[in-house]
C-alpha cells in the first residue's frame, strides 16, 4: 500500500496500516465494501468461517479503570469469569471508554494500534486455523494474518477465555 493509497484510509485503519507495515507484517488492511460489525458480517463478506473472525472485545477493569482486550474466535463467547480470573475483575464497557482507551469505535476494533495499550489475552481457540481475519480500525476495514501473528505483534498470552462449547 503506498503513501496516497494510506493517506484515502479512515484514520484508524492508517494507524493499523503503519503499525502492520512498521512490524514487517505481509498483509496490508482491506476495505470491504460494507461495514462488518459483527463477525458473522465479517465471515459473510470475507468468505470464511465465522470462527476465522478474530473479534476484539473490551472490558474495563474495574480495579484501575484499564481497558482489557480480548481477542478470540468469531464463533465463541468470553467467558467473563475466565477473564476476571486472569485480570481481575472487569464490567462492560461502553462506546464512549471503547473509544477513549482504543481509538477505535466499536465493530472496527483492531486488536493492535491502540490510543492507550490495554492489558490483551488471545484465546486459544483462535489456533484451530490457519488463516484468520482482524478489524482494522474501521468497520469496514480487516487484515489477514495467522494466530502466531497475533502473538507476535500483541505480545499477549495466549489463554483459555471461552465458554464451554456444548458437544
Amino acid at each position: 500500500m503506498g503513501g496516497a493509497e494510506r493517506l484515502a484510509l479512515p484514520e484508524g485503519v492508517r494507524r493499523v496500516a503503519a503499525a502492520l507495515a512498521q512490524s514487517g507484517h505481509p498483509h496490508a488492511p482491506l476495505m470491504l465494501d460494507d461495514a462488518v460489525r459483527t463477525a458473522q458480517q465479517a465471515a459473510d463478506a470475507l468468505g470464511v468461517a465465522t470462527g476465522q473472525i478474530a473479534k476484539s472485545i473490551i472490558f474495563r477493569r474495574q480495579s484501575d479503570d484499564a481497558a482489557v482486550l480480548v481477542i478470540t474466535s468469531g464463533d465463541r463467547r468470553v467467558d467473563e469469569k475466565k477473564v476476571a480470573a486472569l485480570v481481575g475483575a472487569t464490567g462492560r464497557a461502553d462506546a464512549a471508554f471503547v473509544k477513549a482507551r482504543t481509538g477505535f469505535a466499536i465493530g472496527g476494533v483492531a486488536p493492535l494500534a491502540h490510543a492507550q495499550p490495554p492489558v490483551s489475552l488471545i484465546d486459544r481457540e483462535l489456533f484451530r486455523f490457519e488463516d484468520i481475519w482482524a478489524a482494522a480500525g474501521h468497520p469496514r476495514g480487516v487484515f489477514r494474518l495467522r494466530p502466531h501473528d497475533l502473538e507476535r505483534l500483541t505480545g499477549a498470552p495466549v489463554v483459555d477465555v471461552v465458554e464451554q462449547v456444548a458437544s
